[in-house]
């Protein structure tokens, strides 16, 4: 039996679904306050950090053998009145693991799930589709200025892994000018869109501009090898990857439909993504809507 501790977002519905047509019905995980968007007809299983250990004890008295992390969660605060018995003879390690960032805190927790005989098995793994073919899948394909700032990109992303604080970046002309912070990449992109509702009235004029010549941008790349001037200067990119090292059986990086609508939105040129490194839930919507907006997703091979 396969456990799914389950946080936000659209991975875990995908696995839920993915694990259906496998024939196995999983157990739902919740940690926390954090509410999966999943069938509530799914058996679940509330649990906090504080009670660890009776958890690890419940999901082996009710044969789980497999689990699977999918979904973001933020770190908890620790009550330390809450720890049980089972918890206690853990809770130096936990700790330990707390004071190491997300990433080591991570790999301690397998372990302790590991040592208690029961697997890890990574998202990708249960839907392999997840990891998209590498190359470039959509009709625009990337300029070389978008290639010189996809190796900026991966070199920023890079130290960002090993200060522990995210896995994507936004470049433009060789320079980054937005890294992730904990509420994620989609509300990066989002402080960098230009708000619609609250606009002066005597800016109506350049918001129905900007909407418009960004509609017809899509199609004017379509048509013409000439790229046009971004609206807010040179052109930008997304760059995710994961993080240095990692151990890609949890906290894998995704990308979504939302991202590529917020990306257009922001008047990027595109999305690149590590190939074998990160996940695209939908990848048909999501290239529909980069093709739609003349955009390019470029599942590149780490240089």
């Amino acid at each position: 039996m396969i456990a799914l501790i389950a946080g936000t977002g659209a991975l875990p519905a995908a696995l839920v679904t993915e694990l259906q047509v496998q024939g196995e019905t999983p157990l739902i995980c919740i940690f926390g306050d954090f509410e999966p968007d999943v069938s509530t007809d799914l058996p679940r299983l509330r649990f906090r950090l504080e009670t660890l250990g009776s958890f690890i004890s419940e999901l082996q008295r009710r044969g789980v053998t497999e689990v699977c992390l999918a979904g973001a969660v933020r770190r908890p605060d620790v009550d330390p009145s809450l720890i049980d018995a089972e918890t206690a003879p853990l809770v130096p390690r936990l700790m330990a693991a707390l004071g190491q960032g997300d990433d080591g805190a991570l790999r301690v927790i397998l372990s302790i799930f590991e040592e208690a005989g029961i697997a890890i098995r990574a998202a990708h793994e249960i839907a392999p589709t997840l990891l998209p073919p590498s190359g470039v899948l959509t009709v625009v394909r990337p300029s070389d200025q978008n290639s010189t700032d996809a190796a900026v990109g991966q070199a920023f992303v890079a130290d960002m892994g090993r200060r522990d604080s995210g896995q994507a970046c936004v470049v433009r002309a060789g320079e980054v000018i937005s890294e992730e912070g904990p509420d994620g990449t989609d509300a990066m992109i989002g402080r960098l869109c230009l708000p619609i509702e609250n606009t002066d009235p005597m800016d109506l004029g350049i918001g129905f501009i900007d909407v418009a010549v960004r509609a017809f941008r899509g199609v004017q790349r379509l048509l013409t090898d000439d790229v046009p001037t971004p609206l807010l200067g040179e052109s930008a990119i997304l760059f995710k990857a994961p993080k240095p090292n990692q151990d890609r059986r949890a906290d894998l990086p995704v990308i979504g439909p939302k991202t590529a609508l917020g990306v257009a939105e922001a008047g990027m040129d595109g999305i690149v993504i590590e190939a074998g490194g990160v996940m695209v839930m939908d990848l048909p919507q999501v290239i529909a809507t980069l093709d739609a907006h003349g955009m390019f997703l470029w599942v590149r091979v780490r240089g």
